[in-house]
């Protein structure tokens, strides 16, 4: 997939406010500050495109942003640890939920997790839900850069028993910081949009 005129078009609290004309979107979700919207930086390969923080929960909105007038990147609230009460938390948890359940247009949740810290319970949980609801999504391993090369395979295997996959289960392993995977996890998107 080629990235063209990428831009920012809406923040929303809502799928209702959904930006038009629809377009099929690829939606990521993961743990606050599992890197998101670094991920989202790099595959349009510009630098703050999309809001990153070190300051967990900075992403507070379903954000969608238009990627070669083809399809949407949309850009979920972080779960976990975010410094926010728990009202505000159970109102983004809501949000994610309304809208992984009713997008007539997502076509792929990309569940990112941390490859240095592994799997969380929050993540179990919203695999098992994806998978409850038949929600197609896939895993990325964020963060490849801080888990040296030689441990990488065992990192993954890990991964994989954390989250209960089998071995044929493919996970993207991306670094914003090396590109690493940048390329791949274009090309499976330009796949899933057509």
């Amino acid at each position: 997939m080629k990235i063209k005129n990428p831009k920012f078009i809406k923040s929303v609290l809502s799928w209702e406010d959904a930006p038009t004309p629809p377009l099929p979107e690829v939606a990521f979700v993961g743990r606050s500050n599992v890197g998101k919207s670094s991920l989202i930086n790099c595959l349009v390969n510009i630098k703050n495109f999309a809001r990153t923080s070190k300051q967990p929960g900075k992403t507070r909105t379903i954000n969608y942003f238009s990627i070669s007038d083809s399809c949407y990147f949309v850009d979920l609230p972080g779960y976990g640890f975010a410094r926010t009460s728990k009202k505000e938390q159970k109102q983004w948890q809501a949000a994610i939920e309304s809208y992984l359940l009713n997008s007539e247009q997502l076509r792929m949740v990309f569940v990112l997790v941390d490859s240095k810290v592994g799997a969380k319970e929050s993540d179990l949980q919203l695999i098992e839900w994806l998978k409850y609801h038949q929600i197609p999504h896939t895993i990325v391993a964020t963060k490849v850069d801080k888990v040296s090369r030689s441990a990488r395979d065992k990192q993954l295997s890990m991964l994989r028993k954390q989250l209960k996959l089998n071995d044929n289960t493919h996970i993207f392993v991306f670094s914003a910081k090396d590109r690493t995977g940048r390329n791949e996890l274009l090309g499976f998107i330009g796949q899933i949009i057509r």
